[in-house]
């Protein structure tokens, strides 16, 4: 079984036939997955897909670049609506969070203003015991920075589409941390992710999609979706050495243990290959 650990199925890419795709996943060896908020109505439709769907499951949190919606709120009203989301019992994570200080455009969202609420979003994770999803653009310092001074290796995370340099993957793995591996690692110039999948342990990768997004060589530019995580096991297995049907064990069994799932008794992230 595949666990596709970060995926975005409410985006309006999947409005046509989301209903039939969401119900053949399994039939192809999907067997559970994520969905991540990027924004609160993100978030909402997350969990509703997650209360149908029983392979599904949610994670609650606002993306750095629509931190604009929290701060318009209020510290107080943001506080108590992000609450009310984590207590939801099919959210099984806090994400996805971080910075991003990717382009210089008229909209992009302040960095202060990511800092405060990439921190804020931290407390939360922190006070609701849950592991978080770590979304980080061109920001590894200050990632990096925030991350130690909430806790570091204190923290259950995952730094979701790892993209910074085999240094950088040191320091997160060196905590304890997992990555978020998915379509990059299969484009020819993934060389930098190329290179920290052959330096980092096994049992530190997460499967992923981020799904609309990045679907991997051959379909890439095109609409991505878990099916596709065939193609990113087998660049796995060829750098690391290992049989895809390996990999593919390991990863499930890391993505259980990161999102605390190990003990629950559907039949669809049992543990069962």
């Amino acid at each position: 079984m595949i666990f596709d650990t970060h995926t975005h199925y409410d985006s309006r890419q999947f409005d046509g036939d989301r209903e039939s795709l969401l119900a053949e996943l399994p039939e192809e060896g999907i067997g559970a997955l994520v969905n991540i908020g990027a924004n609160l109505k993100g978030t909402a439709r997350s969990l509703a897909l997650a209360e149908k769907w029983p392979y599904i499951w949610a994670a609650v949190g606002v993306h750095p670049d629509d931190v604009q919606e929290l701060e318009d709120l209020g510290e107080e009203e943001a506080d108590r609506q992000l609450r009310a989301f984590l207590a939801h019992p099919r959210c099984v994570a806090v994400g996805e969070i971080g910075l991003d200080y990717h382009g210089d455009y008229p909209d992009k969202t302040a960095r202060p203003l990511q800092q405060r609420w990439f921190r804020f979003q931290l407390e939360l994770m922190k006070e609701a015991a849950l592991p978080g999803v770590i979304h980080s653009r061109e920001a590894a310092a200050d990632t990096l920075e925030t991350v130690r001074e909430a806790g570091g290796a204190e923290l259950s995370l995952v730094h979701h589409c790892f993209g910074y340099e085999k240094d950088m993957a040191r320091l997160f793995l060196d905590m304890g941390h997992y990555l978020g591996i998915g379509g990059v690692l299969t484009f020819k110039n993934g060389r930098k992710l190329k290179e920290v999948v052959q330096y980092m342990p096994p049992d530190r990768i997460l499967l992923e999609t981020d799904c609309p997004y990045l679907a991997p060589e051959p379909f890439r530019g095109r609409r991505n979706d878990s099916r596709l995580l065939s193609f990113v096991i087998a660049e796995i297995a060829r750098l690391k050495d290992m049989d895809p049907e390996e990999v593919q064990s390991i990863c499930w069994e890391n993505a259980l243990r990161f999102y605390r799932l190990k003990e629950q008794a559907h039949e669809t992230i049992s543990g069962k290959q």
